[in-house]
C-alpha cells in the first residue's frame, strides 16, 4: 500500500544507511486519456469532531504535495484553509474550503513522456499521480450544513479521530450523515503522541459507535523506554515507518518485520498479529481473500501487499461499508500523513466508481445516465396521456444537445473577484463562457471565468469536466443547492426544451434554524445596504434565514446555533461594515394548525411597476397527515414537500403537467405563464405566508396547504407571476386567520437530540441534572440502545459489531480499560444521549463544565418539535412578552 515499497516498477529511490532506509519520493507520469485522468481523480472531505486534526491534517498534506513551502499552524492563524478573519482568530473551521494538489507530487521539469501502459500497470496506484480535490469541513455542530453541502457532492471521506478523546459525538453525527449518502471513508487516528492517547480504545469504539468494523492497516510504533510515539508499523506491507523527532517529516526511515524484530522484538510480533487480524477480517467480508488465504497455504504473512490493497478497496466500496480501513499518526509532530495520502490514492473511488446521480425531471425520479442515455422517456413517458405522446421521441432528440450538468453547492461573496459558485460537474462540461441555464431559478446565466481553487488563491482554467470541482466567477443568481445545466442555443428566457428545462439533481436539504437575533438599521439610509448585506449572507449560508415582522416591522435573522449567529453578526458588522444594531439572541419556536380551516379566496387587482396586474388565489389549511401524502405525485396534481415539515398540494384538474387544457371545454394556461413558472410562483406566496403564524408570530410547522387551480376563473392575460405569488400569500394568510378564529394554534417548541461525553465519575450528577432540572429524557448510556437515533439506516442495514472480536494492540500505558466493558474504569468516557427542550440548553456548557471539573463536552441537533403545554406554555408565554416589553 505505502508509495516506499522498494519494489523495482516502484517510484521510489531507495538509500542505504548503515543498514537502513530512507527514500525520497519522485513520480512516474504518463500521457493519459480523459477517462484515465478521472480515475486518478478524488473528491475527497475530512470530517471529524471540533478540534480533532482536521486543518492541521490538511496542512501536511498542502505541504508534502509541494503546494505550500512552509506548513501552516492553526494557532498563528497562518492555514491555508483557515482564511477567513474569524477563522483565524477563533481557531476553527467555520466555512468548508476547497484545495486541490497532486499526490504524489510531480517533480518540476517531468514532462508527460509517455504512453507506456504496460509499464504503468506494473505500477501501483499510489505510485502514479492523482488529482486530489480536497475539502476541509467545520467540526463545530453549529455548521452542520456546511458538512451537508460538502458531503452532497464527495466521493470518499478520511475521518479523523482524536487518539485521546476517541469516538466523539460530532463524529458519530457525521459519520451517519455520510451513511446517507453512501460516501466510503477510511479513518486516520490522530494525536497519538499525546499523553493519555488511547489507541486500543478509540479502535474498539469505532466498532460500538460507529458500526463498523475497523481494519487495521496500520498501529502505532511505541518507541521502547520512554514509549513515545515514534512512527507507525504498516500491517499491509510487513514493514515499520520510523519519523525523526522534530523533523519536517520528509525523510522517513523504512525497515523489514526483520530488522524491526532486531529493534523491537515486541512490536515485530505485534506487527505480525495484526496482520493476521486484517487476513482474518478481510476474509469475512471478501471471498476473493479467501481463495487467495488458501492458495498461500493459509499463511497469513504470505499474502502479496498488493492483493491485500485490492481486497481493502473492494471492502471500502461496498455498499453499506461494514470495514472501513485505519491508519495512524500524529499530524501536528509531522508522523503518519504521507501513508494516509497514499491510501487516499488506494482505497477512495474515482468519480465513475459513485452511485449514479439521482435527478428528478418533471414529475419523474430517475438517475442522471438513464437520462442521458435517452431510455428515461421510452421506459417512463409512454404511459402518459394522449398530449405527451411524441414527449418521449422528442425527449430523446434533446438529451444529446446537454453538454453539462452540474451542481452548486457553495457559493462565497470574495472582496476581490466577487461571488464564487462553488460546482461539482456531474457530465459533460462547463465551458468558460458558456450560457448556463439554472433549472432551479428558471433563468440563464453567463459563466465569465472558471476557476481551480486554492483554499483563497486560485488558477484560471477554460472549462471544469465531469467528476470535477471548480469555480464560476461572476453568476448573478445561482444559489447553494441550484442546478446548472450547459445547452448551446439555449433560449435564455424559456431555456432548454421541456422538460429539460425542469432537471434538478437531488437537492442539499437544508436543517431548520431554532435560533434568531433582531437586525436593525442603525438609520433609514441604511436600511438598502442591511437588506442587500443579509442577501448575501442568505446567499452563501441558505441554513441562515431572514424574515419580516409586519406587525413590528422588524428584521429576524434565523439561523443553526448560538456560534453560527455571531459568526453572521461578525461578518455582518466587520466584514461588511454595514451599520446595524444586533438584538439578543432567542429561541425560534414554531406554531401549528390543530384543526382545517375552509376555504379562502383572494382576488388581486392592482398595478405592479404602472403595468395592471391581476390574478386569483384559493387556498385552504390543515394539520399535516403524512399518511394522506402520496409518495408519488398522482395524476392533474402536484405535491411539495416544504421546510418545517409542511407541505403544499396544488390541484389542477383542468390542467396537464404542461398547462395544457385536458379538454375542449377547459383553458389553458396564457403564453406569459407557463406550468413550471405557475408552480414557482405559488410556492413562493405559500412560504411567505408560512412565515408567521398568527398567534405568537412564528413560522408554521407540520402544516398541508392545498392550492386549488382554476385557469378559467383565476388567471388571465394580465395575470403576472408577481399577481400570482402575492395573490397565494394573502390565500393562504386568510386561510391561517379564518383557522385561528375557529381553533387555537400551538406553540411548538425544538427539543434536541443531545450527546455528552464526561469521566465515569460524573456520570450521576449530570443525568440527574438533565432528567429532573432540564425536563429531558434519557435515551441511552453508551451502548445501551441497539441503533444510534439518527441513523438513516434500519436495524437490519446498520451493523452491530462485536467488540470483543475486535483486534487492537495494547497501549504502553494502559489503566485497564479495553472498550469491551463500558465501565470497567472509574476514568472511562461515558457517553449519555438525550432529548431536551433546547430553552434548557442555553448557555449549558459553561454549566457542564462546572459539573464536570472543565472535562464534559456536548454536541445537540433539532431533533423534532413538540407541542408545549401547561405550566411550561405559562411560563414561556411570559418570557415572550417580556421581552416585546422590554
Amino acid at each position: 500500500m505505502l508509495r516506499w515499497a522498494a519494489s523495482p516498477a516502484s517510484r521510489c529511490h531507495v538509500q542505504r544507511l548503515t543498514g537502513q532506509r530512507c527514500f525520497s519520493a519522485s513520480t512516474k507520469h504518463f500521457a493519459i486519456s480523459d477517462h484515465e485522468a478521472l480515475s486518478r481523480t478524488r473528491n475527497i472531505g475530512i470530517i471529524a469532531h471540533i478540534d480533532a486534526g482536521k486543518t492541521t491534517t490538511t496542512e501536511r498534506m498542502l505541504f508534502y504535495s509541494g503546494q505550500t513551502r512552509r506548513i501552516g499552524d492553526v494557532d498563528d492563524g497562518s492555514t491555508v484553509t483557515d482564511f477567513l478573519p474569524a477563522e483565524k482568530a477563533r481557531g476553527i473551521t467555520i466555512q468548508s474550503a476547497a484545495v486541490s494538489f497532486s499526490w504524489p507530487p510531480v517533480s518540476p521539469g517531468q514532462a508527460k513522456k509517455t504512453e507506456n501502459t504496460s509499464v504503468e500497470k506494473e505500477l501501483r496506484r499510489s505510485a502514479i499521480s492523482h488529482t486530489i480535490n480536497l475539502i476541509d469541513t467545520p467540526g463545530h455542530a453549529d455548521f452542520t450544513f456546511e458538512v451537508l453541502r460538502s458531503l452532497r457532492i464527495l466521493d470518499g471521506a478520511v475521518c479523523i479521530l482524536d487518539g485521546v478523546a476517541g469516538v466523539e459525538a460530532q463524529t458519530e453525527k457525521v459519520w451517519v450523515q455520510a451513511n446517507h449518502y453512501r460516501i466510503p471513508r477510511i479513518i486516520f487516528v490522530n494525536k497519538l503522541d499525546r499523553d493519555g492517547a488511547a489507541f486500543h480504545r478509540t479502535i474498539k469504539e469505532i466498532g460500538s459507535r460507529l458500526h463498523v468494523w475497523p481494519a487495521l492497516c496500520q498501529i502505532p510504533w511505541w518507541r521502547d523506554g520512554d514509549k513515545k510515539l515514534c512512527g507507525v508499523l504498516d500491517v499491509v506491507g510487513l514493514r515499520a515507518l520510523l519519523w525523526n523527532e522534530g523533523s519536517d517529516g520528509k525523510s522517513i526511515e523504512v525497515f523489514s518485520v526483520e530488522q524491526l524484530a532486531e529493534k523491537d522484538a515486541g512490536m515485530a510480533g505485534e506487527l505480525k498479529d495484526a496482520r493476521v487480524a486484517l487476513v482474518e477480517l478481510l476474509s469475512e467480508h471478501d471471498d476473493e481473500m479467501v481463495e487467495l488465504f488458501l492458495e498461500h497455504d493459509e499463511n497469513h504473512l504470505a499474502i502479496p501487499e498488493s492483493d491485500l490493497v485490492a481486497s481493502l478497496r473492494r471492502c471500502t466500496l461496498q455498499s453499506p461499508q461494514n470495514v472501513a480501513p485505519v491508519f495512524a499518526g500524529a499530524s501536528f509532530r509531522n508522523v503518519g500523513v504521507q501513508p494516509l495520502m497514499d491510501a487516499v490514492d488506494e482505497l477512495l473511488p474515482s468519480p465513475h466508481e459513485r452511485p449514479d446521480p439521482e435527478i428528478r425531471i418533471g414529475a419523474l425520479t430517475s438517475t442522471l445516465s438513464t437520462l442521458l442515455s435517452g431510455n428515461l422517456a421510452l421506459t417512463n413517458l409512454d404511459s402518459k396521456a394522449d398530449a405527451k405522446k411524441k414527449a418521449p421521441s422528442r425527449l430523446a432528440a434533446n438529451v444529446g444537445n446537454v453538454h453539462g450538468c452540474a451542481l452548486a453547492f457553495k457559493v462565497v461573496n470574495d472582496a476581490k473577484r466577487g461571488v464564487l459558485v462553488y460546482v461539482r460537474v456531474y457530465s459533460g462540461s462547463l465551458a468558460k463562457g458558456a450560457q448556463l441555464f439554472n433549472t432551479s431559478l428558471g433563468i440563464t446565466e453567463r459563466a465569465p471565468a472558471m476557476l481551480r481553487m486554492f483554499a483563497n488563491e486560485a488558477a484560471n482554467i477554460d472549462s471544469i469536466d465531469a467528476g470535477q470541482i471548480g469555480v464560476i466567477v461572476g453568476l448573478k443568481h445561482a444559489r447553494t443547492g441550484d442546478t446548472l445545466i450547459s445547452y448551446p442555443g439555449v433560449n435564455p428566457k424559456n431555456g432548454p426544451p421541456a422538460p429539460l428545462n425542469t432537471l434538478q439533481l437531488r437537492p442539499i436539504a437544508v436543517p431548520p434554524p431554532v435560533f434568531f437575533t433582531s437586525v436593525e438599521p442603525e438609520s433609514r439610509s441604511e436600511e438598502k445596504q442591511i437588506k442587500d448585506t443579509l442577501q448575501i449572507l442568505l446567499r452563501e449560508d441558505p441554513s441562515l434565514n431572514v424574515s419580516i415582522d409586519h406587525e413590528s416591522g422588524q428584521t429576524h435573522l434565523a439561523g443553526m446555533g448560538e456560534l453560527h449567529l455571531e459568526i453572521a453578526r461578525d461578518r455582518l458588522i466587520q466584514d461588511f461594515k454595514a451599520k446595524a444594531r444586533i438584538g439578543k439572541i432567542e429561541i425560534n419556536y414554531r406554531e401549528s394548525v390543530e384543526a382545517s380551516g375552509k376555504k379562502y379566496t383572494y382576488n388581486f387587482d392592482k398595478e405592479i411597476g404602472g403595468k395592471p396586474a391581476q390574478a386569483s388565489s384559493t387556498a385552504s389549511i390543515g394539520p399535516l397527515n403524512t399518511n394522506t401524502i402520496s409518495d408519488y405525485t398522482l395524476e392533474h396534481s402536484q405535491e411539495i414537500p416544504l421546510p418545517d415539515n409542511n407541505h403544499l398540494t396544488i390541484l389542477h384538474p383542468s390542467l396537464t403537467d404542461e398547462g395544457h387544457a385536458l379538454s375542449s371545454d377547459d383553458v389553458s394556461l396564457p403564453a406569459q405563464i407557463d406550468f413550471a413558472t405557475l408552480v414557482t410562483s405559488l410556492k413562493s406566496g405559500v412560504m411567505a405566508a408560512l412565515a408567521r403564524g398568527p398567534s405568537y408570530g412564528f413560522p408554521l410547522y407540520s402544516t398541508h396547504i392545498t392550492l386549488y387551480v382554476d385557469p378559467r376563473q383565476q388567471i388571465n392575460k394580465d395575470t403576472t407571476p408577481a399577481a400570482l405569488s402575492l395573490a397565494t400569500r394573502e390565500a393562504v394568510s386568510g386561510t391561517i386567520r379564518a383557522s385561528a378564529e375557529a381553533s387555537t394554534f400551538a406553540l411548538m417548541e425544538p427539543v434536541m437530540l443531545v450527546t455528552i461525553t464526561i469521566n465515569e465519575n460524573d456520570l450521576g450528577g449530570v443525568v440527574h441534572d438533565l432528567s429532573s432540572a432540564r425536563g429531558g429524557h434519557i435515551i441511552s448510556l453508551d451502548g445501551d440502545q441497539q441503533s444510534t437515533p439518527t441513523s438513516p439506516l434500519s436495524e437490519d442495514e446498520q451493523l452491530n459489531v462485536d467488540t470483543k472480536r475486535i483486534y487492537a494492540p495494547p497501549d504502553p500505558f494502559s489503566s485497564g480499560y479495553d472498550g469491551d466493558n463500558l465501565s470497567a474504569s472509574e476514568n472511562a468516557l461515558r457517553h449519555i444521549t438525550a432529548r431536551v427542550p433546547l430553552r434548557e440548553m442555553v448557555g449549558y456548557l459553561k454549566y457542564l463544565r462546572s459539573l464536570t471539573g472543565g472535562r464534559g463536552t456536548f454536541v445537540m441537533q433539532v431533533d423534532q418539535f413538540e407541542k408545549v403545554t401547561g405550566q411550561r406554555l405559562s411560563v414561556i408565554t411570559k418570557e415572550m412578552k417580556g421581552d416585546a416589553a422590554y
